[in-house]
């Protein structure tokens, strides 16, 4: 590293310092390009990029057909709201439909908007379908969770700094430990309706649940009538090896959240 780099490097990191409020704090490195499973930062050092973005460049940075696509869109059109049609919608839809076997798909901005749209329709069809008195619906979720920060879903992590300063939070959550299919059966009311577990968890490191858990949690779930969700924002999409992570399992569940590697990084 040159002394006009290193400057270069301190004024960047500087600027951010100055202006940004502070919520995250990253290492003290500046990535200026990237391609494939490499990024270079503004010193010229090379790294190997194994995080991806947590999970956004499953297909690495600047995947060709994917920049392509892109640039293809923004010469025709950017942007429609949903007050309208889009020529691309249908065929969007159908492929990702015909990608995992669901009947049908609902896209959103975000991982957290879309967390948030599954507790919205699970609690939805609690009261109207399976029966629910208004206002009791309960969804079990699993200590060590990571599932956004949006402050309905950070009302129930167990990470205190993620809590801290945000409430009062949303009720109607049971926070299981993770892993424990008899915690499961055990916290299973008739007010349950969904639980909401990540089929391996990646907060504070790689947790990969016991041998047949997600395998029971789907049994209790279909015995109990309770909507299986399975949160793969950072597990899907190829980020396991198999196209999801359930599936190492063999298990299906009700509602597959999907996210980031969905958008290529773009």
């Amino acid at each position: 590293m040159t002394e006009a780099t290193a400057s270069t490097t301190q004024a960047l990191l500087a600027e951010v310092d100055k202006y940004s409020a502070h919520n995250y704090h990253p290492l003290p490195v500046v990535i200026e390009r990237g391609e494939g499973v490499w990024v270079w930062d503004v010193d010229g050092n090379r790294y190997l990029d194994m995080l991806a973005a947590y999970s956004a460049l499953n297909q690495g940075h600047r995947h060709p057909a994917i920049i392509a696509a892109a640039k293809a869109q923004l010469d025709v059109l950017t942007l429609t709201s949903r007050a309208f049609h889009n020529d691309q919608m249908g065929s969007f839809l159908r492929k990702l439909c015909e990608a995992t076997g669901f009947e049908r798909a609902l896209p959103m901005n975000t991982g957290a908007e879309a967390v948030e749209t599954a507790i919205k329709m699970v609690r939805k069809w609690g009261y109207q379908v399976k029966g629910v008195a208004d206002g009791l619906a309960d969804i079990i979720v699993c200590e060590n969770n990571f599932h956004g920060r949006t402050t309905t879903i950070v009302g129930f992590s167990t990470e205190a700094q993620y809590k801290e300063g945000f409430g009062p939070f949303t009720p109607g959550f049971t926070v299981i430990p993770y892993g424990d299919a008899d915690a499961l059966e055990a916290a299973i009311t008739d007010n349950t309706v969904g639980f909401l577990v990540e089929p391996l968890q990646g907060e504070g490191g790689v947790v990969v649940p016991p041998e047949g858990f997600l395998q029971r949690a789907r049994e209790l779930c279909t015995e109990h009538r309770v909507a299986l969700i399975a949160d793969e924002i950072q597990t899907g999409l190829g980020r396991t090896g198999r196209l999801f992570c359930c599936d190492w399992a063999g298990v299906r569940p009700d509602i597959l959240i999907v996210g980031k590697a969905l958008g290529g990084g773009v």
